[in-house]
C-alpha cells in the first residue's frame, strides 16, 4: 500500500507588501536592509492586515479549497493534522476547530503538530508512515499555517522584513499504484536551540508577568551552518532509494533564504528547471513553505504526475527534514 498526494491547495491574505515598505521602515531606524532582502530573495510577501484572520482561519480556507479541488467533503477524511507554530488556541486543539469547519466525520483522527518551520513536512511524513501501518486510514488532510507577521518585532529586520503569512493543505490517500511517499531522513542539531525562541523567556515566565514575550527572539541564522547535514541527508536518501539528483523532477525547498537554495543548487549541480522559487512572491511562510512550492509547481505545469519530488526544510533549533515523494 502506497500513500500519494491526491491534491494540494493554498490560501494567503489579500494584502501584498513589497520591499519598498520595509526599506523605508528601517531607513527611518538608520538601517539599510537592501543587501539583506536581496540575500533572502524577497520582493513581495502576503501579510495579514485585519483582525479577522489568523493561522486557524487561513488553515480553514486552505482546507476548503483543497477539498473542493479533490471533489471531497470533510466526511471523507480519516485523519486530520494541523501543523502550526502560531496556534490560535492551546486547548482544545486547533484541529478540532478545523474539523468542525469542514464538517468532519466523528471517527476522524484529529491532532495538532508543531515542528516549527519543518512542521508540515514532518506532518506529511509522519501521516504517510502511519497510513501505511493502519489500513483503516485511507485519507488524510494535512494543513500547515503560520501567522508569522504577528510575532515579528518591527525593530528587527531579520524577521519583520522576511516573513509572510499563508497556509497550505494536502490530501493524502492510499493507493496500490507505484507512486507516493518513498522515504525520509531527519537531521537534528540541538546545540542551536536557544538561537530562535518564542516566547523569549518561556511561556510560564511570560504568563506570570516576569518576562516580556510578544516577539520572537532571533539570533542571526541564515541556514548556512546546516549545509553539512543537507549534504548528508540528500546523499543518504539518494543512496537508500537508488536515486540520483538528476532523477528528481522538482526540489521543493524551504523558501527561508534564496542564498541557501542557490548554495544547495550549486553543491548538487541542480538545474534551474528543477527549482521552483516562490519566496519572492510569498515571503517566508514557515511551515507551509515547501508545499506552496508544490502548489505553484503544479499550477505552472512544472510538476507533473510521475515526477520525483524532494522536499527539504529546516526548523528552529534546528531540525532538518528531507523527504522524497513520487507525485
Amino acid at each position: 500500500m502506497n500513500i500519494r498526494i491526491k491534491e494540494v491547495g493554498i490560501y494567503h491574505p489579500q494584502t501584498s507588501v513589497n520591499n519598498e515598505f520595509y526599506l523605508d521602515h528601517f531607513q527611518k531606524q538608520g538601517k539599510d536592509i537592501r543587501r539583506f532582502v536581496q540575500h533572502m530573495g524577497r520582493k513581495d510577501r502576503y501579510i495579514i492586515k485585519n483582525n479577522d484572520e489568523n493561522a486557524l482561519t487561513m488553515a480553514i480556507e486552505a482546507s476548503k479549497t483543497v477539498l473542493e479541488k479533490a471533489g471531497m467533503s470533510g466526511k471523507d477524511i480519516d485523519m486530520l493534522v494541523f501543523s502550526t507554530q502560531t496556534p490560535e488556541y492551546t486547548f482544545p486543539t486547533n484541529a478540532l476547530f478545523l474539523h468542525n469547519a469542514i464538517e468532519g466525520d466523528e471517527h476522524t483522527i484529529v491532532l495538532d503538530s508543531n515542528a516549527n518551520c519543518a512542521g508540515m513536512t514532518a506532518a506529511v511524513e509522519q501521516a504517510s508512515r502511519y497510513m501505511k501501518a493502519n489500513p483503516n486510514v485511507k485519507t488524510a488532510l494535512i494543513v500547515g499555517s503560520d501567522y508569522n507577521s504577528l510575532l515579528c518585532d518591527p525593530e528587527d529586520e531579520i524577521t519583520y522584513s522576511n516573513y509572510g503569512d499563508a497556509a497550505a493543505a494536502v490530501i493524502l490517500e492510499t493507493t496500490e499504484e507505484d507512486t507516493g511517499f518513498i522515504d525520509s531522513v531527519y537531521a537534528v542539531d540541538s546545540k542551536s536551540r536557544n538561537n530562535i525562541v518564542y516566547p523569549e523567556q518561556g511561556l510560564s515566565n511570560t504568563l506570570r508577568g516576569v518576562a516580556q514575550g510578544k516577539y520572537i527572539k532571533w539570533i542571526p541564522f541564515d541556514g548556512s551552518e546546516s549545509m553539512k547535514h543537507v549534504e548528508e541527508s540528500f546523499e543518504t536518501i539518494f543512496e537508500r532509494n537508488n536515486l540520483t539528483k538528476a532523477d528528481i523532477g522538482i526540489y521543493c525547498l524551504s523558501q527561508f533564504s534564496l542564498a541557501t537554495i542557490l548554495e544547495i543548487q550549486e553543491k548538487f549541480n541542480i538545474h534551474d528547471d528543477q527549482i521552483v522559487y516562490v519566496g519572492d512572491q510569498f515571503g517566508y511562510t514557515g511551515t507551509s513553505s515547501p508545499f506552496i512550492v508544490l502548489h505553484e509547481g503544479v499550477k505552472s505545469g512544472k510538476i507533473k504526475r510521475g515526477d520525483y519530488l524532494l522536499f527539504w526544510t529546516i526548523g528552529a533549533g534546528y531540525q532538518i527534514v528531507t523527504m522524497v515523494f513520487k507525485y
